[in-house]
C-alpha cells in the first residue's frame, strides 16, 4: 500500500484536516479491503480545476489495497495513474452527486470477472475523494455464515464512509504491538455490547484465555471482568467501554499466560451506535518474545554498568597504588595505566545508556578529548577543540577509537611542547570526517594536531603508549596510522597524527 499525496499538498479546496482524513482512511483501510474481499483504489482530481471544470475533470490514483482474505485483481500497481476510461463515468457520478455507483448501474459492460463499486468519501458535506471497490465476479459464489457477515461489515464501514463517519480520527493503540487483522479473529457486537457473530480464529484466541463456553449471546466486557476477576491483573478503566464498543480503541486481554490484543471500532449509523467490529489476535508467543529481548537488553545494560563499576575500582587501587610508588618511573606508569582503564570505563557508561547498533560518539569523543588532556602530566595549559564529526559508529569501533584518542592526545601534552619556555599554551585539535572512496567503501578519517615542537626530524622509536596505538589501530581497527610534522613554524611546527579506518556496518 503506498500514498501518492503530492496532489493533496497546499490544494485549496482542502484543509489540514480534510488531508488526515484522507491519510487515516488509508491508514485503515486494509480492514475494509480485507472485509470486502475486494482490491480498493482512492482516485483524487488532481488540479484544482478539477472542481470546477466537469466536462475536463479527470483523477488520479492516490493509494490502493490488496485484500489479504481473497485473490486480488489488481495486479499491477496504479498509484498515480490516470483513470481508465471505463472507471471515470462512475468514478465522477459518486463525485458529483455523493452516491455510491456500481458498474452495473452504468448501462456499460464491466470489466471481464471484475465487478466495480464507487463509493464517495465524504467530510462537512464535502467529497474529498471516491474509493472504487474492485471484486472478482468468479469469487461470487455461494457465500458462507463468516463471508454474509465479513460483507455486512464492510457495507456497515462505507455506509459510514460516505457519512463522514468513518475513519474516525487516529485511534488510540495505547503502545500496543501486534495489531490485530481481520483473519486474526472478528467479533460483531450489537448495540448493547452482547456478541453477534464471532469467527473460528476469534473463538480459538479467546479460547486459550480460558474462554470455554459459546461466545454468541454473551456480553464481551462481561468476559473481560471475569478475566480480571480470575486473574487479578489490573487493566485500564476505559477497557469496558471498548469491549462493549462504545470507543474506538484497543486494548489486551491476559489470563492463564495467554495474551490477547483486542481491537474495537463502533458502528454508526447516521447519528446512533447500532453496534461494533472487533478485531482479536493471539499475541502470547509475541509478548513472549518481547519479554526475553527486554530482559535480554536489562542483562546487558546491568553488565555494562558492573564493568564500568568494576574498572572504576581498577583505576581507583591504581590511583591509591601511585600515590605509594617513590619512583617517578612508576607512579607515571600506574598513572597512564589508570588514564587507560577509566577511558574503556567510559565506553561502557555511554553503552550502558543505549542498546542501538550503533553509536553517536560525538559527545563521548569531545568529554574524552578534555579529560585526556587534564589528565596527562603537564604544567602547561591545554586547548582542546573536536571539529567535523564521528557520526554513527559501532560498538565495537568505539573502546579502541576511544583508547587511541586518549593516548594520542596525553602523548601531544606530555610531549608537545618539550623543552620551550614560552608561556603560549597548547592547542590539540580532533578533526573526524567520513567519506566513500571509488569503490563505495565508507571509511573513517582523523587527524590529532596540535602546535607543538613536533616529532622528530630523524627517525625515532614510539614508546609504549603509541606502540599500543598502532596496534590497535593495525589490529581492532582494521587501519592505518602515521605521524607526521605539522605544517607551522619553527619552534612550533607540530605534529599531525592521520588515522584511517574502514567503517563496517552496525
Amino acid at each position: 500500500m503506498a500514498v501518492f499525496d503530492d496532489p493533496l499538498r497546499d490544494h485549496q479546496h482542502l484543509d489540514a484536516a480534510d488531508v488526515d482524513h484522507l491519510h487515516h482512511l488509508v491508514g485503515d483501510w486494509q480492514m475494509l479491503a480485507d472485509l470486502a474481499f475486494s482490491d480498493l483504489v482512492l482516485w483524487f482530481p488532481p488540479t484544482e480545476e478539477g472542481f470546477v471544470d466537469e466536462e475536463q475533470r479527470s483523477f488520479i490514483a492516490l493509494a490502493q489495497a490488496r485484500p489479504s482474505t481473497t485473490q486480488t485483481v489488481v495486479h499491477r500497481d496504479v498509484v498515480g495513474d490516470r483513470i481508465r476510461a471505463d472507471l471515470k463515468p462512475m468514478v465522477a457520478r459518486a463525485w458529483k452527486h455523493q452516491v455510491e455507483t456500481n458498474s452495473s448501474d452504468q448501462g456499460m459492460p464491466a470489466p471481464a470477472r471484475m465487478r466495480v463499486q464507487a463509493v464517495p468519501v465524504l467530510r462537512g458535506g464535502r467529497t474529498l475523494a471516491v474509493v472504487t471497490l474492485h471484486y472478482s465476479v468468479a469469487a461470487l459464489r455461494t457465500p458462507s455464515r463468516l463471508e454474509l457477515t465479513y460483507r455486512r461489515c464492510a457495507a456497515d464501514l462505507l455506509t459510514m464512509i460516505v457519512q463522514g463517519r468513518w475513519p474516525q480520527g487516529p485511534y488510540e493503540f495505547n503502545s500496543f504491538g501486534g495489531a490485530p487483522r481481520v483473519g486474526d479473529g472478528l467479533l460483531r457486537l450489537d448495540a448493547e455490547g452482547r456478541i453477534s457473530f464471532a469467527s473460528p480464529n476469534a473463538i480459538s484466541a479467546l479460547s486459550r484465555l480460558g474462554v470455554a463456553d459459546s461466545l454468541e449471546g454473551r456480553s464481551l466486557a462481561g468476559i473481560g471482568a471475569e478475566l480480571q476477576r480470575a486473574t487479578g491483573v489490573a487493566v485500564d478503566e476505559t477497557q469496558p467501554m471498548l469491549l462493549t464498543g462504545k470507543k474506538a480503541s484497543r486494548t489486551e486481554l491476559e489470563a492463564h499466560g495467554a495474551v490477547v490484543t483486542v481491537r474495537s471500532v463502533p458502528l454508526y449509523r447516521d447519528d446512533e451506535r447500532f453496534g461494533a467490529l472487533v478485531l482479536c489476535r493471539d499475541v502470547t508467543e509475541l509478548r513472549r518474545r518481547d519479554r526475553q529481548l527486554m530482559s535480554k537488553d536489562a542483562t546487558i545494560k546491568e553488565i555494562h554498568h558492573r564493568v564500568k563499576n568494576n574498572l572504576q575500582t581498577v583505576s581507583a587501587l591504581l590511583r591509591m597504588q601511585s600515590r605509594r610508588m617513590d619512583g617517578e618511573e612508576g607512579r607515571g606508569g600506574l598513572q597512564r595505566a589508570m588514564r587507560r582503564v577509566e577511558t574503556i570505563a567510559m565506553v561502557h557508561d555511554s553503552l550502558s545508556k543505549g542498546l542501538e547498533e550503533s553509536v553517536d560518539v560525538d559527545e563521548l569523543m569531545r568529554r574524552q578529548l578534555h579529560l585526556a588532556a587534564e589528565m596527562a602530566q603537564s604544567e602547561r595549559s591545554v586547548a582542546t577543540r573536536l571539529t567535523g564529526s564521528f557520526g554513527q559508529l559501532p560498538p565495537d569501533m568505539v573502546t579502541p577509537l576511544a583508547l587511541v584518542v586518549t593516548e594520542v592526545v596525553a602523548n601531544a601534552v606530555e610531549h608537545g611542547l618539550g623543552t620551550l619556555v614560552d608561556d603560549a599554551p597548547l592547542t590539540v585539535e580532533l578533526r573526524a570526517a567520513r567519506y566513500a572512496d571509488a569503490a563505495g567503501r565508507r571509511r573513517l578519517d582523523l587527524e590529532i594536531v596540535d602546535d607543538g615542537v613536533g616529532v622528530p626530524e630523524q627517525e625515532w622509536t614510539p614508546g609504549l603508549g603509541l606502540q599500543i596505538v598502532e596496534t590497535l589501530v593495525r589490529g581492532e581497527l582494521s587501519g592505518g596510522i602515521e605521524w607526521v610534522r605539522g605544517e607551522g613554524q619553527d619552534p612550533r611546527p607540530g605534529t599531525k597524527v592521520v588515522l584511517h579506518a574502514p567503517l563496517v556496518s552496525g
